[in-house]
């Protein structure tokens, strides 16, 4: 298992008004500050991993992901469509090792990001290995912002499961940041 040397794990997204445009720039900021993802690659991020997506679809739902890269940057958007009591999400999983294999980043205090969000909510999500039900530790919702890009620093000590019961984030289990956004209604989504 790899480990980091004390520092802050670094999200950041940089959104543009015109479109729903991301330029994040996922590193684990050390020293040599190994890059997760600049988004340089149409087909894997930094760390050779696929992009991988994450709908509600298994549960019942209809929600999509438009994901578009050019030239290092991201644009996400989509339709939130929730199953039959159920809610509707999308998550864009960035694992923090080629293999999937949890890291110890109990070196890091949180998740840095540069966001702007269009339509919707996003929350920045943090998966271990310790949650066997999918309600992993998230972030309070970030929205909408009329004044532009925010900077969010999210500290691993405040994020919260959304259903279960509280438990601390295990940091030496951790397999992925991720960005979620989630609703009970339909609607659209854009950052």
């Amino acid at each position: 298992m790899k480990t980091y040397s004390r520092s802050t794990l670094r999200l950041g997204l940089s959104l543009f008004a015109i479109s729903a445009l991301v330029f994040p720039l996922v590193t684990l900021a050390t020293p040599a500050k190994p890059l997760v993802d600049d988004f340089s690659q149409a087909e894997h991020t930094s760390l050779g991993t696929s992009r991988i997506i994450v709908t509600d679809k298994e549960i019942g739902g209809q929600s999509s992901a438009d994901q578009q890269l050019d030239s290092g940057v991201l644009k996400m958007s989509g339709q939130l469509i929730p199953g039959r009591g159920r809610p509707a999400f999308v998550s864009l999983v960035s694992l923090l090792s080629p293999d999937g294999k949890p890291q110890d980043v109990s070196a890091y205090q949180g998740v840095y990001l540069r966001i702007k969000v269009k339509k919707g909510i996003v929350c920045v999500q943090v998966a271990s290995t310790d949650v066997d039900n999918y309600d992993y530790h998230i972030s309070a919702p970030l929205t909408k912002n009329s004044e532009g890009f925010e900077e969010v620093s999210v500290p691993f000590n405040a994020m919260k499961r959304a259903f279960s019961e509280q438990t601390t984030l295990n940091l030496k289990d951790v397999t992925s940041v991720n960005l979620v956004v989630a609703g009970m209604a339909k609607g659209e989504y854009a950052y």
